[in-house]
């Protein structure tokens, strides 16, 4: 077997290892995700809808004259007038709840206008009763019924406050001045406030959804929709969730209040499979949206083949997200998101607190969503412009990212274990080819200087990802830089598993349930600092097993010898440094490279001063100070390229055999020297016979 392929088996068998440790972490998390009956994804076939502008099939208003009146007073002349007009018909011939006038339509291509008001929906608003109070379905982790799509059709209010189910090119529109003119609430009484299912070709405009213990707006399974100057706000997990749907269009919307995302294009039609970076088309289009404080703006598991550009995303936890993190959606792992034009800013709101505080633990109704409170569902970095777990082919170009407390992009591989793919070949198919380039780093558009604390954190594994050369502080130090042409990249690199360290982070900071109020202790995503973060707990611990292990063998076996003397002063400064590096890790210094300096340092040193007793172990010393020292080269310099592994995986496996052998260097006896054995007195020579007789 080669050098090479030895090198790929070995990191493969260690991946699982890892990946398998990490699965007792990731269950919990995971088991919030959004879960859906079992979909495939359209055909294709469809298109976007076009909005119609000609008079409305049919009206859906309420029959207090005095309160309709009073809603369309500040209208402009025209608009009122269309208004009265609309409403004198409305009250002969027109529906009262948005259900009925759904359930009205008998063929594709109609038109709903809802009038101004507020839409409670009364009728569907209970809970079910009968047979469908027992409906047999399997539950999410959250407590829902996961039901199909037979289910829904036969209840089709036990989830939804309004049930759009196989209507087809059906329009769906307010007649207000504002979105906010017509309201569909559904008190916190239902999964969601609005699902169109199966329905291709329908369009949303100009309405607010809200309060719902899941979705406002629900797709599921279009080809073909658009989201047209509609607010969706307060709900336990997204404003809009598109799902397992192309032909889409998102535009002019705005959402916020919600415990996961504002913006959810999960599962989009995953067309450009087999891809570069030039695809055909996209299946779904976001623009002129606004989404802001919640816990994450924009988020798309398997969201694939989305553009999204010139939107705002700001004051949430999180920018905008992207991931092949959880089991069940198709299109993983997630691919080709073109992000470009968007203002992602200031995304540093901290809801953990809510978590913690049992706010979160109180029915919804009661938790004070109106008033900003918002519940966080799922484990993520605060202040943090854009997060890729596990994507590859993105493009992120042309944005303006800047005020984070965090990192304005962060990128980091999720194994194919945790969607629920065991084959070893695919654990490291996440994190590759992901471009950076172009963007307006921590400036604002008015060329106003609002940087981010680090402009770039990645965990260092995956192939052809690259950065723009002008990025302000990153960790690494030293990034794989993109050319002018797309897929150019100066120094790439290949790597089949992230920094341990970052690893380590990783998994104690995704062991979060919301529902169980567990915030994990360790990882400064819910406030830990100092000696309470992980990465310093493990640089300290090392830092003692080191000193104590180091100090031992040059007290037993180098105490006279000034060059291992003067070796142990900068291996203890090296590790003192590489504690207090560890503390600021949220701002990247060159304090854990200058660490790695002093103690690759010391080890060669040492292993010097070893050679004339303990050659062998002398030159394993050596090899662990020039491993060391390449170590801080990757991280400060240049990631090397060429490798599967960092140099930090192989200088922790060769640090773990180095101080049991010094252990044992150390408390192995030297035996003394002892004095030669004494030689046994010997007889005087007897006398010559002739010297006896004289």
């Amino acid at each position: 077997m080669s050098w090479t392929s030895w090198t790929r088996r070995f990191v493969s068998v260690l991946s699982v290892v890892l990946v398998a440790l990490a699965a007792a972490l990731f269950t919990a998390p995971l088991a919030q995700a959004h879960e859906e009956r079992p979909v495939t994804l359209p055909d294709g076939t469809g298109s976007v809808p076009e909005l119609r502008t000609g008079e409305p099939d049919l009206l859906v208003c309420k029959t207090d004259r005095a309160d309709f009146e009073r809603r369309i007073s500040g209208f402009p002349a025209a608009l009122k007038a269309r208004n009265l007009a609309l409403f004198e018909r409305c009250t002969r011939t027109g529906h009262r709840h948005l259900q009925q006038a759904v359930d009205a339509v008998d063929r594709p291509g109609l038109t709903i206008a809802v009038l101004p008001g507020l839409y409670e929906e009364e009728p569907s608003l209970p809970p079910p009763t009968g047979a469908c109070a027992g409906l047999k379905a399997r539950k999410s982790a959250l407590g829902y019924q996961i039901l199909s799509y037979a289910q829904q059709r036969q209840c089709p209010h036990n989830q939804n406050l309004v049930a759009i189910l196989g209507k087809k090119n059906l329009q769906i529109e307010g007649t207000g001045a504002s979105r906010l003119d017509v309201v569909i609430d559904a008190k916190y009484q239902k999964l969601n406030a609005i699902r169109a299912d199966g329905s291709d070709g329908v369009y949303f405009r100009n309405f607010t959804a809200q309060r719902t213990t899941f979705n406002s707006l629900y797709v599921l399974a279009a080809d073909g929709f658009v989201i047209d100057d509609v607010l969706t706000r307060w709900n336990d997990e997204y404003g809009f969730l598109t799902f397992a749907s192309d032909h889409g269009l998102y535009k002019n919307c705005e959402s916020y209040g919600n415990g996961d995302s504002g913006i959810y294009p999960g599962s989009a039609s995953n067309i450009n499979d087999g891809y570069g970076y030039d695809v055909p088309r996209y299946s779904i289009e976001i623009t002129g949206c606004r989404s802001h404080h919640n816990m994450v703006g924009y988020s798309g598991t398997a969201g694939d083949s989305v553009w999204v550009h010139d939107n705002e995303f700001d004051h949430n936890m999180g920018g905008a997200s992207m991931d092949s993190a959880f089991p069940g959606h198709p299109g993983l792992p997630q691919n080709h998101a073109r992000f470009e034009r968007n203002l992602i800013h200031d995304n540093n709101q901290n809801y953990y607190p809510n978590v913690a505080d049992g706010t979160c633990a109180k029915p919804p109704v009661d938790r004070g969503y109106e008033q900003g409170v918002v519940c966080p569902q799922i484990s993520m970095p605060p202040g943090t412009g854009i997060i890729t777990a596990g994507g590859n082919w993105n493009l992120y170009e042309n944005n303006w990212v800047y005020g984070h407390q965090r990192a304005a992009f962060f990128l980091s591989a999720v194994p194919a274990f945790i969607r629920g793919e065991s084959a070893w070949g695919k654990q490291t198919d996440t994190s590759h080819h992901n471009r950076y380039a172009g963007n307006h780093l921590g400036v604002d558009k008015a060329g106003h200087a609002r940087p981010n604390r680090t402009d770039v954190w990645w965990d260092g594994q995956g192939g052809g990802n690259c950065w723009q050369s002008d990025a302000g502080p990153t960790t690494p130090g030293s990034l794989p830089a993109c050319g002018t042409r797309r897929g150019d990249v100066s120094g790439s690199t290949d790597r089949l598993v992230g920094e341990p360290v970052k690893l380590a982070q990783l998994l104690v900071c995704a062991d979060y349930n919301v529902q169980a109020r567990r915030l994990p202790a360790g990882c400064d995503w819910y406030g830990a600092r100092g000696l309470q973060r992980v990465e310093t707990q493990l640089a300290l611990a090392g830092a003692l097993v080191l000193a104590l292990v180091g100090g031992a063998l040059w007290w037993r076996r180098l105490r006279g010898n000034r060059l291992a003397g003067a070796a142990a002063l900068l291996g203890l400064a090296g590790l003192a440094l590489d504690v207090a590096g560890s503390t600021l890790a949220l701002t990247p210094t060159v304090l854990p490279s200058v660490a790695l300096l002093l103690m690759g340092a010391w080890w060669t040193l040492t292993g010097l001063a070893l050679r004339p007793t303990r050659p062998v172990f002398a030159w394993t010393t050596v090899a662990l100070g020039a491993l060391t020292l390449l170590d801080a080269f990757d991280k400060a310099v240049l990631m090397l390229p060429g490798i599967p592994v960092s140099p930090a995986w192989l200088r922790l496996l060769l640090g773990i055999v180095w101080v049991l052998w010094a252990v044992t260097a150390a408390g192995t006896r030297t035996p003394r020297p002892t004095e030669p054995p004494a030689e046994p007195p010997t007889e005087p020579p007897a006398a010559h016979p002739e010297e006896a007789t004289a």
